[in-house]
């Protein structure tokens, strides 16, 4: 009988990327026959898996597939049937920040694994972390080892969850004869990649590359996808290891890393030059870019509900743009037995090899939106300021021009404007409900009540916002109580100054300004977008070429005197 025959593994989320990689891993080495288990109610191959490793498992039966969702605790009893082993990987894509989401999956999904695995009678549960679950997004991490301690606040809601997940599965060690681990791979990329290598050559190929965020010099620490694959199968060994080894193994979290720290604009570079684009060569300053940021993130808090997607520009991803974080993976290698089995250098090969469809020479022209669109989202926004839905940009300037005309206008403060514009509204509508269905045969629109319903949904998620934002701003204050934050205090003062300034115009300023532009700015931006780059790329090289020459005056005036 073959080793795999008979014994049984699942593997949660197991058409995501890194768990691809495990399942094959695991059917090549013949330990266990496979059980993917994933959302889809079917397997769907791609080409290259029809005829390969995991198409002739599938054909044999020495794989199976199965659908199943983590937030339904009855379909993972019967996915995990049989089981010996549990790889849980499941998780809700990383650059979603939606926490409602992260938490019923990597929370409240963890808690049904954990329960199915004690209702099956599993032996062991591994489980798919993060390193990001010790990082704040704002301190750097050098060397970070396990004694690390999660911090009071993440930088987003699938660190923190994923946190949380792991506080579980540690917790549920030794429960009904269960050992568990976990196992906290960092910047997971190679082939099969859909996050990490598209977003590179996504920005490049928008001209967005060309900055490197903070001074270029903070370490990263890369895991690649084949490593990820092979620490789970060390982790997997270690528990079924009998004695002192599974007991000092199990009930512990592990970084695993490439173990080759690089510069992570450096590793950038690597990327995008192999496939034929150029390296980022313009520094941008933290300090200058933050206030915009945060900017971008406040309108697409204002703008979400209308259509805006998610922006790639806020303040938690410059902050891992130009942050250290690197991690020790000693204890990984004494107690696991892990060591990379495929070095940084040829793990970046491989990953190029691997995107060819994605190299600069075979980029189709023109594709995808516009910078201006991703910007704006996307959604009805962006049709109204891009002109795009004529009637619609048309309707919206007929009501901003009937707003000024009677509330702006006449030089009111945005106190009485606002009351003005609520008592308009308030008139209009009993005025509205009052009125028959009909007036000389012409039928009267009635405004529906569900016009004014917040869903149950969208009022939680404004709620998490305000509790977020404001807990954010009492660690801000409570960090500047102790003065140890001259950064968040250069910050802080830098927005105050800007409000300021903003404070210095008047409503019928901002209004016969800001509206006029916003509706002109966007569209003309659309139709000379390369002109437009190219003359600021330009600006930014003088600039750049400016003060290298004047920091090089002073330094040899220094050396002079």
């Amino acid at each position: 009988m073959k080793a795999g025959q008979g014994r049984w593994c699942v593997v949660t989320g197991g058409r995501g990327f890194a768990a691809r990689h495990l399942v094959e891993m695991l059917i090549r080495y013949n330990m266990f026959s496979v059980r993917v288990a994933d959302l889809a109610p079917s397997i769907k191959l791609e080409p290259h898996e029809e005829s390969g490793t995991l198409g002739q498992a599938l054909n044999s039966g020495r794989a199976t597939y199965v659908s199943a969702d983590l937030r339904d605790k009855s379909e993972l009893v019967k996915a995990f049937e049989g089981a010996e082993v549990v790889f849980h990987m499941a998780a809700p894509d990383s650059s979603i920040n939606n926490y409602q989401l992260h938490y019923s999956v990597n929370v409240q999904g963890t808690e049904n694994v954990i329960d199915a695995c004690v209702e099956q009678k599993v032996k062991r549960l591994i489980y798919t972390s993060s390193a990001s679950v010790v990082s704040d997004g704002v301190h750097a991490i050098l060397n970070g080892d396990e004694s690390l301690p999660y911090p009071a606040k993440h930088n987003d809601s699938y660190s923190s969850t994923k946190a949380q997940g792991e506080a579980l599965i540690i917790k549920a060690n030794g429960t009904s004869g269960l050992l568990t681990c976990c196992v906290r791979p960092s910047s997971i990329f190679g082939p099969g990649d859909r996050l990490l290598v598209p977003s590179l050559v996504s920005a490049a190929r928008a001209g967005k590359l060309k900055f490197i965020i903070g001074d270029g010099n903070n370490l990263y620490d890369f895991t690649y996808v084949e490593n990820v694959a092979h620490a789970h199968i060390c982790a997997e060994r270690a528990l079924a290891s009998e004695g002192p080894v599974a007991e000092k193994a199990a009930g512990q979290a592990y970084f695993v890393t490439n173990k080759e720290p690089i510069k992570f604009w450096e590793f950038v570079s690597l990327i995008v030059e192999g496939l034929g684009y150029e390296r980022p060569r313009i520094k941008l300053p933290v300090f200058v870019i933050m206030p915009l940021a945060y900017l971008v993130e406040w309108t697409y808090r204002m703008l979400a509900p209308y259509g805006m997607k998610v922006p790639q520009f806020t303040p938690s991803r410059m902050r891992l743009l130009s942050c250290s974080r690197t991690f020790n993976c000693s204890k990984a290698n004494d107690l696991l037995g892990y060591t990379p089995i495929v070095s940084l250098q040829d793990a970046i090969r491989q990953t190029i090899e691997s995107n060819s469809h994605l190299r600069a020479e075979v980029r189709p022209r023109k594709e995808g939106p516009s910078k201006a669109s991703r910007f704006l989202g996307g959604g009805r926004v962006a049709d109204t300021l891009l002109w795009r839905d004529k009637n619609q940009t048309l309707i919206v300037l007929l009501v901003l021009a009937a707003i000024y005309f009677i509330f702006i206008a006449p030089g009111s403060t945005i106190v009485t404007a606002i009351s003005k514009l609520l008592l308009a509204i308030t008139i209009f509508l009993f005025i509205n409900g009052r009125l028959p269905e009909k007036i000389l045969g012409c039928r009267i629109e009635k405004v529906p009540e569900s016009t004014f319903h917040v869903p149950e949904e969208v009022s939680h998620n404004v709620a998490l916002s305000v509790a977020s934002g404001w807990n954010s701003a009492i660690n801000d204050l409570k960090s500047l109580c102790r003065g140890n934050d001259s950064i968040l205090f250069v910050k802080i003062i830098f927005f105050l100054l800007i409000l300021s300034i903003l404070g210095a115009f008047s409503l019928h300023s901002l209004f016969v300004t800001g509206i006029p532009v916003a509706f002109v700015a966007f569209y003309v931006y659309e139709k000379k977008e390369e002109e437009i780059d190219g003359l600021v790329l330009k600006v930014l090289s003088k600039g750049c070429k400016l003060k290298s020459d004047i920091a090089r005056k002073v330094l040899s005036s220094k050396k002079q005197n």
